[in-house]
């Protein structure tokens, strides 16, 4: 049975109003299967039964879920019609009932309908983009909303009509200032809507399944979700690493392809340019391939484009996180390869910083992720290449070398393995717990327990920023409650649950089984572990990070267990810190990083954008004053001559891409990544660890970092 999807045709455009008529599309109905209708029923009674969250299968459940549907096919807000959104409050309370008996009619109605206004928008889009009489004057004042997920969905077709041809008139602007034609812009606007309409006309029944499944796993949190066999085939794919790519971890968001995070050792890391929050609209094969616009593609065709044989040259068009438009892109060169283990393994190096005439040496070991090779793990060989065995080889070598400090930078470290993180904190720590997990039934495991002497007892800083999470907040965490170390950083991601893959009828449940707690009682799940000594960033910790996610399991506490504590910092920490600030105060590099990151603040507080092109030239112009501005600032602060304009400046930076381009490439194929003399934020954490050797050998201390008491959780000190 075919059903026809009412579509929009633009007849007359005067003077920026459209007028519509109609035509018919056909769509094949899409309806789920017997096996889909069982699958639901097991999805909800393993979300009842093991996810750590418990929720009541009942009416609240039920409302909610009607608002995650349709914030995930609708977030912004543009294809559907009050009138749509009244209509499906008949199944508000009904949701519940519906999913325990198998019974998806309501869901597949309501995509149905998703269906019907995404393709006749579409075909109202391309046809007033293929109509002559439509003007697209870019001299009115007029501008757009940024972002449309609080708005009313529009009452009628004319409001929605009004809206989109602001949308289609942004993309042609952005494309504009890119450097095409009018014309040009046309085309490549026309090819993204002609391939989402594509898209939702090749939609099968899985598709619809598996956004119908995850608006429900979603509810209970951010890191549960319903894979269909297609999606857990391309998990399986990535696990092996059977195919060659860049090495980052993306997902969709509105239109965009969006940088999630980067494989520790990968060639996106190794290149150094590609950051997470970017958001890519462009992929060309080859020094010299055609940028492939990307905008509205599906995540998987992207992944497809941007995969490749390993030695082979991807180029990806980027936007940064903070900017507003797409006309704001840089092109990024990537050679293809593996992600392998020595790729990710340890490095160290030290810093040498003068003090009172005397040089201090810190060793600095950065440590990328939690690795292990689990097969040589498993054959039981002897030094078998792990994180821990690696850091331990380091730190021999180091301490031969005499150094006075030691610096444990896991800054971008994004976790791994468990037992890799209490491995590692048993080389700072004697005997004792390093974290404990509670499970649904409230079953607190405390065996991950460091068993060893200390192999390394001086003084000790670790670097943590928002990208360090799971296995890292997990160490982190152990030191600072120890008394073991100060952190120094950015507050860290926030991820402390654990999930496990549960297979289905159909496709597999990722579920949220456990959570994670510090010996301290607290958490590391959404708060993180928060730094002693706060250092800036340029990620915005409300777009990244677990409390960036709708429905987080929340931060709580539970019982701490008996340890040790072998400093007290508290009594220094006042005084490292304002010793801090006022180095920073007069680091011309620390400063330009804190204008970088201003200027990023200012640029999110904007709510709108200009249609105008004479606006918009002049608000590039202004970011690129101001950001030559801070430059010069730098530059004025270390004895360099200042830009005398735009011109000089804008040559200036396309130097300096080259020369990292250059940088970058001789990085790759040296054997150490640490930059310690230019990195400003390593070689400030080498000052901090400095002040609190020099404050804590004070006889008015009286304490040494060897020095260690019992703690008694309650009990007074």
């Amino acid at each position: 049975m075919l059903r026809n999807l009412t579509r929009l045709v633009v007849i007359v455009v005067a003077n920026g109003i459209l007028s519509l008529g109609v035509q018919a599309l056909s769509l094949d109905p899409l309806s789920y299967t017997k096996t889909q209708s069982e699958t639901v029923k097991d999805i909800l009674a393993k979300l009842q039964s093991r996810h750590y969250r418990e929720i009541q299968i009942n009416d609240d459940l039920s409302e909610r879920y009607l608002s995650s549907y349709l914030d995930t096919l609708d977030p912004s807000r543009m294809f559907f019609y009050s009138k749509d959104i009244q209509s499906f409050e008949k199944h508000r309370d009904k949701f519940d009932d519906d999913f325990k008996s198998g019974n998806l009619d309501a869901a597949f109605e309501i995509y149905d309908i998703y269906r019907q206004r995404v393709g006749s928008r579409m075909e109202s889009v391309l046809e007033m983009l293929n109509d002559s009489t439509v003007k697209f004057d870019f001299t009115e004042k007029d501008d757009v909303l940024i972002d449309r997920d609080e708005q009313p969905w529009p009452k009628t077709m004319t409001e929605a009509d009004k809206l989109w041809y602001k949308r289609v008139k942004l993309s042609l602007l952005n494309l504009k200032m890119a450097g095409k034609t009018l014309e040009e812009a046309k085309e490549v606007v026309a090819k993204r809507y002609k391939r989402q309409l594509k898209r939702i006309q090749q939609e099968d029944t899985a598709d619809v399944f598996e956004t119908v499944a995850n608006a429900l796993t979603l509810l209970y949190d951010p890191h549960t979700n319903y894979w269909s066999p297609r999606t857990s085939e391309n998990f399986n794919i990535n696990m092996s690493l059977s195919l060659e790519g860049i090495g980052a971890v993306l997902q969709s968001e509105d239109e965009f392809t969006k940088v999630v995070r980067l494989v520790p050792g990968g060639p996106a890391d190794k290149q150094g340019q590609l950051k997470p929050t970017d958001k890519i609209t462009g992929v060309a094969q080859g020094d010299e391939g055609e940028v492939v616009d990307v905008v509205g593609w599906r995540l998987e065709e992207v992944v497809d484009l941007i995969r490749g044989p390993k030695n082979t040259v991807v180029k990806l068009e980027v936007m940064r996180s903070d900017s507003k438009t797409s006309a704001d892109t840089r092109v990024i060169r990537i050679n293809r390869g593996r992600v392998k283990l020595e790729d990710q393994a340890a490095q160290s190096d030290v810093l040498e910083l003068g003090e009172d005439g005397k040089t201090v040496k810190i060793g600095v070991i950065y440590l990328p992720t939690f690795y292990v090779d689990f097969d040589a793990q498993r054959r039981r060989m002897i030094d078998y290449k792990s994180s821990s065995n690696d850091v331990a080889k380091l730190l021999r070598d180091l301490m031969k070398q005499g150094i006075d400090g030691l610096i444990l930078d896991l800054r971008n470290n994004g976790g791994g393995s468990l037992q890799e993180a209490v491995n590692l904190t048993d080389l700072f720590i004697d005997q004792g717990p390093v974290v404990q997990i509670r499970s649904p039934d409230d079953h607190i495991n405390r065996h991950n327990r460091s068993r060893f002497k200390a192999m390394y007892s001086g003084p000790l800083v670790v670097m943590v920023n928002r990208l360090s999470a799971s296995a890292s907040e997990i160490f982190a965490g152990a030191i600072q409650d120890y008394g073991r170390g100060i952190i120094v950083g950015t507050q860290t991601f926030g991820k402390g649950t654990v999930q496990s893959v549960n297979p289905l009828l159909e496709g597999g449940l990722k579920i949220t089984e456990s959570k994670f707690y510090r010996v301290s009682g607290d958490s590391t799940q959404h708060r993180g572990v928060i730094p002693d000594i706060n250092m800036p960033m340029m990620i915005d910790p409300e777009e990244v990070g677990e409390s960036a996610y709708e429905n987080a399991l929340p931060w709580d506490k539970i019982h701490p267990v008996p340890h040790s504590q072998y400093f007290n910092f508290s009594s220094i920490l006042p005084v490292v810190e304002n010793l801090h600030a006022k180095r920073a105060a007069k680091d011309p590099d620390y400063n330009f990083m804190l204008d970088q990151i201003e200027i990023m603040r200012k640029n999110k507080e904007k709510k709108t954008i200009s249609l105008n092109e004479k606006t918009r030239i002049e608000e590039k112009e202004n970011t690129e004053l101001e950001a030559m501005r801070i430059e010069n600032k730098r530059r004025a602060a270390k004895g360099l001559k200042a830009y005398k304009d735009l011109k000089e400046f804008r040559a200036s930076e396309t130097e300096e891409e080259s020369e990292d381009e250059a940088a970058v490439a001789a990085a790759a194929s040296a054997e150490s990544k640490i930059d310690v003399n230019g990195d400003a934020l390593l070689i400030e954490t080498g000052s901090i660890l400095m002040d609190v050797i020099r404050l804590s050998g004070k006889p008015e201390q009286r304490q040494a970092f060897n020095y260690r008491k019992q703690f008694s959780p309650g009990i007074a000190e």
